[in-house]
């Protein structure tokens, strides 16, 4: 890939690039210039898919945060990123609007037949997050090390696969920043739609 293009879709070797890495990362933020910036890394396996060539989704999990949530419930602004760990160095961000589809959304569960890969139920499904790509762009990577891809770790599903529906809107509605973000954002809604 040519250093420090844009492109006008994904697809071809961009695409494929995008759907080989083992881990990506988001950047979200709130409309207040004090506000809490926040990037995450998402991994696990089959849980990310291009649904054409300007948009991607992916499955947002349990966790003890809901600051993208909150952030694109705010304004929409998303940033993913993937970055080569091994083979050629490659880095590709792809600047957006996201949304977070819900599990009571019409639109929910045709979406999640997009992710054919991965089996949800024992990492406490929140949300599908959708994000059109309005900026698509690569860099070298020339600064990023090379590292092995071993496996994932069990650890999520091992821990979220004892909940149930209600079990995991009350371990979410005990959590500080679910609900609402770190910065008092509308986040995630409770207690969680039946899935």
């Amino acid at each position: 890939m040519d250093v420090g293009k844009t492109y006008e879709r994904i697809d071809g070797r961009l695409r494929t690039f995008i759907e080989e890495q083992p881990v990506f990362f988001t950047a979200t933020a709130p409309l207040s210039a004090d506000g809490t910036v926040n990037l995450s890394p998402k991994g696990i396996k089959g849980s990310f898919a291009v649904l054409d060539e300007l948009t991607l989704a992916y499955l947002d999990f349990a966790g003890s945060h809901a600051e993208t949530i909150a952030h694109l419930r705010e304004n929409g602004r998303i940033t993913l990123m993937w970055c080569a760990f091994a083979g050629p160095p490659n880095i590709v961000r792809v600047h957006g609007r996201g949304e977070a589809v819900f599990r009571d959304d019409p639109r929910f569960a045709d979406l999640l037949g997009r992710f054919p890969g991965v089996d949800p139920s024992p990492h406490g499904l929140r949300a599908i997050v959708v994000v059109r790509a309005e900026l698509i762009r690569d860099s070298c990577g020339y600064a990023v090390p090379l590292m092995t891809y071993d496996e994932d770790r069990d650890l999520h599903a091992r821990r979220f696969a004892r909940e149930d529906d209600a079990s995991l809107s009350a371990y979410f509605a005990e959590k500080e920043h679910i609900a609402r973000s770190m910065d008092g954002l509308p986040g995630l809604p409770l207690p969680l739609p039946p899935s």
